[in-house]
């Protein structure tokens, strides 16, 4: 008689991280500093997040190849952040968070926001 091995009882993940890439993006809404924190602020309100402290925009880079505003809001279960590229109109944004959201919705909002072309999702479960 043999015996089937019981799959053990995965343990639900410590946090979530979805990566999105944006390309196509409006370049008049990524090289916004006061767009890219309202885009911040709507998607705290999106997936309830509480915003812990003043979101940061800087834009910077001398290289062409990289210059562009980079943004990170700490929330109160992690933090978001992004980076948004002037030459190449993409943007490519982290959301990690303990607490759990929905990537579809997510990535669905960002689309539109910047109103992008095409968004590729990459999502990890931190166990």
């Amino acid at each position: 008689m043999s015996t089937i091995p019981l799959k053990k009882a995965q343990p639900a993940p410590w946090g979530l991280l979805t990566s999105l890439d944006i390309y196509g993006c409006d370049r008049t809404i990524i090289c916004d500093a006061e767009k890219i924190r309202r885009y911040v602020h709507e998607l705290c309100d999106l997936i309830q997040m509480k915003r812990f402290g003043e979101c940061q925009v800087v834009h910077f880079g001398q290289d062409e190849k990289v210059a562009g505003y980079s943004m990170v809001q700490l929330i109160e279960t992690s933090l978001i952040s992004g980076h948004f590229s002037d030459l190449t109109a993409a943007a490519y944004i982290d959301i990690f968070s303990c607490k759990p959201y929905d990537p579809e919705e997510v990535a669905a909002f960002s689309l539109d926001f910047f109103q992008g072309k095409d968004v590729k999702v990459h999502i990890t479960r931190r166990m």
